[in-house]
């Protein structure tokens, strides 16, 4: 089965939260659409994409965004992917929507620092600090896998959504927006780089095995408030207005463009 994603959805309470659970549920239907479209992305990807539609300069409809993301659409060639049945595909848009409206809501808070329960938090994994953890023998197991660093997913995410729509990214034409846009974007596209320093913390606990660098740290936090700079630089300078091109009027004295071999003034332009 493959539905039409919808043109719009209605919204459910932004306050309502997903709950641990609730996104172990949205990581459940994406493998699941993965046995049918093998590059289904993995949730930290979806959220990163998320972030960037919200900040987009252009509202873009879930019937647009979501066969790019999910290769989920209307007949044609991104039409790969399939959810199992429409209760699947309605319980997807509702956890989607309620992540959707939580992530807006926090991107217009008025915020001081990130440690601010209001605040943007992404839903990221700390891959290699799980492996870290992992007993002695599974851990070298897995010596060979190339393991994302922190963030690295989110912004990888982020950016494909940047590169799916460049007209509504393009720089300004003030120039002040246009060094406000490009800082921003550098810092997000610095954490789609690998975090080559030598790790010195534990993301998400005390007393972990270290598994990321100061700096990636430092740049994760440069990456959050970039897309509270884009969210605001969009908004302010609002949706792209369409240069209207009038086609050339010949002169009165011309011939007329319709063959006729009469002047202008004489044919076409008579009335």
């Amino acid at each position: 089965m493959n539905p039409t994603p919808p043109a719009d959805m209605t919204p459910p309470p932004a306050s309502e939260s997903l709950s641990p659970d609730e996104f172990d549920e949205i990581d459940t239907i994406l493998d699941d659409l993965r046995t049918r479209y093998d590059e289904t992305p993995q949730w930290e990807f979806c959220e990163g994409f998320m972030a960037a539609l919200i900040c987009c300069r252009r509202v873009i409809a879930a019937s647009e965004y979501l066969p790019v993301l999910l290769a989920i659409g209307p007949d044609g060639v991104q039409d790969e992917g399939s959810f199992a049945d429409a209760n699947q595909q309605m319980r997807f848009f509702e956890l989607w929507t309620r992540r959707w409206n939580e992530v807006a809501q926090s991107l217009n808070a008025e915020v001081e620092t990130l440690d601010d329960d209001a605040a943007y938090q992404p839903e990221v994994m700390d891959v290699r600090g799980a492996v870290a953890a992992l007993p002695e023998d599974e851990r070298a197991a897995m010596a060979d896998e190339d393991l994302p660093s922190f963030g690295q997913v989110w912004a990888l995410g982020f950016m494909f959504a940047v590169e799916a729509w460049p007209d509504e990214w393009a720089a300004p034409r003030d120039k002040e927006a246009v060094k406000w846009l490009n800082e921003a974007l550098e810092a997000i596209v610095a954490l789609t780089e690998d975090d080559v320093d030598p790790p010195t913390l534990s993301v998400f606990s005390d007393d972990g095995p270290p598994s990321m660098s100061l700096n990636r740290l430092n740049a994760f936090a440069d990456g959050i408030w970039a897309v509270y700079d884009l969210r605001e630089l969009w908004r302010n300078l609002g949706p792209r207005v369409e240069t209207v091109r009038k086609e050339a009027t010949p002169g009165r004295n011309d011939l007329c463009a319709c063959g006729s071999g009469k002047k202008y003034k004489k044919c076409h332009g008579a009335n």
